[in-house]
């Protein structure tokens, strides 16, 4: 098998790779940090192809697609993106529309075009790392919040369509809480709960994917969480999410 995994230089993506590599997967990394990649590369022992690339402008995520599209992928993980903390007016616009054009764009236009070639051979599994964030709004930490939603709910859509077609193909909306990643360092913020471990996160998830679930949510804390909050008012999430984010930002 082989898997295309973006985002891979770090975080949740490098131990992802490190697990499907102990499972005799061979791996594409795809990230801007081609130095870490390299490095990566040289503690596997299964074939690696590193590409370089910033996802976050649309040529290259076609470029991606049209460079490894012959290539016999298995599994598609989409993981690379970032968010940016503070009020709406207050964040940069340019920031956000980069990170728009990652956390949407890139994630829609290779869910799709791979979808297109799994559903050809009906094999296949694509994973969309998301976040618990996709199921909430998020003040102070909001368009990261709402790229999050459009990500999970698209997932759960084409997975639902894949169900009634009768499809061997899987897909399936990694929905962590806090993960001990470079997020907080890229968003200038900084989590206020404990955070999960990336290895553990990893390992949950490709199994959770391998077994076909739809909905993938590492830890009972946030499946309890995630839980209560289908019967909270929304005026309640908001105030609880805006002072959670303010302690973020050490308001």
């Amino acid at each position: 098998m082989k898997s295309l995994i973006t985002g891979a230089s770090s975080g949740i993506g490098k131990n992802m790779a490190y697990y499907l590599a102990s499972k005799n997967i061979d791996l594409i990394l795809v990230a801007r940090n081609k130095k870490e990649m390299e490095r990566i590369k040289k503690e596997l022992n299964v074939n690696v192809k590193i590409i370089s690339l910033d996802l976050t402008k649309e040529e290259n995520v076609y470029k991606l697609y049209e460079e490894t599209k012959d290539d016999n992928i298995d599994i598609l993980i989409n993981n690379a993106g970032f968010g940016l903390f503070g009020t709406f007016t207050e964040t940069n616009l340019d920031r956000e529309l980069e990170m728009i054009d990652l956390n949407i764009k890139a994630y829609h236009i290779l869910t799709k075009l791979f979808l297109r070639d799994f559903i050809k051979k009906d094999s296949g599994y694509i994973l969309n790392v998301c976040s618990s964030a996709g199921f909430m709004a998020g003040p102070r930490l909001s368009t990261y919040y709402a790229t999050k939603n459009y990500i999970t709910k698209l997932t759960m859509a084409i997975n639902e369509e894949l169900r009634q077609a009768g499809s061997n193909v899987s897909i399936s909306a990694l929905c962590p809480g806090p993960v001990n990643t470079n997020f907080n360092k890229v968003a200038h913020g900084e989590f206020s709960i404990r955070e999960a471990d990336p290895a553990y996160v990893a390992k949950y998830a490709i199994d959770k994917m391998f077994a076909r679930k739809m909905l993938i949510v590492p830890t009972f804390k946030m499946k309890l969480t995630l839980f209560a909050s289908r019967f909270a008012p929304y005026r309640l999430q908001l105030l609880i999410a805006y002072h959670i984010q303010g302690k973020k930002l050490g308001k």
